[in-house]
């Protein structure tokens, strides 16, 4: 059945994710948090959500000072409509006067591309991340795209199915993510529930 087809294929992508790529970026992203750096997090369509659910748990669990531009739907949406969609995060982060202390997690299927151009905002908030000298990671899939050739530290969702590229990596990034805030290196305070007295698991 389908079911039974998916997870096996999640659990093949699981893993052959690099675990040395994993815990690079999180002793990347707590020397962020340790110079006293923020941390913008950035995707589009369901790497969007990502990126927002991620800034919650950054601030609350990690203790980061961390935005996600496509939560303000006012300024993101004047500046596609007054800038255009291709500069839309890298004007917001000039705005928002990204420094060398600072960080940049990219959330993004394919990672962007130059050539062809494919997610060219995120290429460009990359490139003006580097040249201000701030710290560049991310959660992607596919062969990484202009986000794995750029990044100081990135993790990437091997494709192990060409008809499940978008749900496994989206799903998988979540899953990294998570681990990411849990990570002893980052994590400064536990999560709701692992805060309250733990039920007995069920009989199987």
């Amino acid at each position: 059945m389908f079911a039974d087809h998916f997870f096996a294929a999640a659990e093949k992508a699981m893993a052959a994710i690099d675990r040395n790529a994993v815990e690079a970026m999180a002793q990347r992203l707590a020397e962020v948090r340790e110079r006293g750096g923020r941390l913008f997090l950035i995707g589009v369509g369901g790497s969007a959500g990502h990126a927002s659910h991620a800034t919650n748990d950054f601030r609350k669990i990690c203790g980061f000072e961390a935005y996600c531009p496509t939560d303000n739907v006012s300024e993101l949406t004047a500046r596609i409509n007054d800038e255009g969609w291709e500069g839309t995060f890298s004007t917001w982060l000039e705005t928002s006067r990204l420094k060398p202390e600072d960080g940049l997690l990219i959330f993004s299927v394919g990672g962007g591309s130059i050539e062809p151009p494919v997610s060219a905002n995120i290429v460009r908030a990359i490139q003006l991340a580097k040249s201000r000298g701030a710290t560049v990671t991310g959660i992607v899939g596919r062969n990484g795209g202009y986000t794995a050739q750029a990044a100081d530290a990135c993790v990437v969702v091997p494709t192990v199915d060409p008809e499940l590229i978008t749900p496994l990596v989206e799903g998988l990034a979540a899953v990294v993510w998570h681990l990411l805030v849990s990570h002893p290196a980052l994590a400064l305070h536990k999560g709701h529930w692992e805060q309250i007295a733990p039920v007995a698991a069920p009989a199987v």
